[in-house]
């Protein structure tokens, strides 16, 4: 049983997470933070539910304490201000283990078609705050783990393989329950990963851009 912090808490990935923690029958207790919980549909069994902004220090600290792990999935053009208050957060209150999901194309790894195709999809101006935010959580020295998923597809399937950073990104998409399968593996078994970015996309879907755009 852990203490797990969710950052983003209803986000498309992480509520997928949630359910499948729960299924699991972990017992691990869930504080779910996120700016507007009157969104949340579903019931988290043994969950602490807060409001909050994660550029709100205050807030986040308040959030943080006897936490074992955060787990981020966070959306915005702020992507630098959220790691540098989460980064922070976390060494106030002595706390280590960070999942973090970012996008893919933050080191120009995705070669050939695909991958002018997704610098043609993904703006500068959207990528460069989470190649900082990367770059900042890389040069702390928290036991992270960075995610750099391929597009979302709407399959309900686990097909996924996972490519290091240094190396070319694979595939053009995955499915959401792959990548919230992947965050439950290393909830559940927190020493995978340490320290790693890794890319994350469905075997064989290789192409110029994902099979359903």
């Amino acid at each position: 049983m852990a203490n797990i912090l969710i950052l983003g808490a209803n986000g498309s990935i992480a509520t997928v997470v949630e359910q499948a923690l729960v299924a699991d029958n972990t017992q691990h207790h869930l504080t779910l933070f996120l700016r507007h919980p009157e969104k949340l549909t579903a019931t988290i069994p043994n969950s602490t539910v807060i409001q909050g902004d994660v550029t709100d220090s205050a807030a986040l600290n308040n959030a943080m304490k006897n936490q074992d792990i955060v787990y981020a999935n966070l959306l915005g053009t702020d992507s630098i201000d959220q790691a540098n208050t989460v980064i922070q957060a976390m060494q106030k209150n002595n706390v280590q283990r960070l999942i973090w999901v970012s996008v893919l194309g933050i080191y120009d790894e995705v070669p050939g078609a695909f991958g002018q195709w997704n610098k043609d999809m993904i703006l500068d101006d959207y990528i460069t705050p989470y190649a900082l935010a990367a770059k900042s959580i890389e040069a702390s020295e928290l036991d992270y783990t960075l995610i750099r998923p391929a597009w979302y597809s709407n399959t309900h399937e686990i097909d996924y393989e996972l490519t290091q950073k240094g190396t070319p990104f694979k595939g053009t998409e995955v499915s959401r329950d792959s990548v919230a399968n992947f965050i439950t593996t290393l909830i559940n078994t927190p020493q995978q990963h340490i320290r790693e970015s890794v890319g994350i996309n469905r075997p064989n879907t290789d192409g110029a851009k994902p099979a359903w755009f």
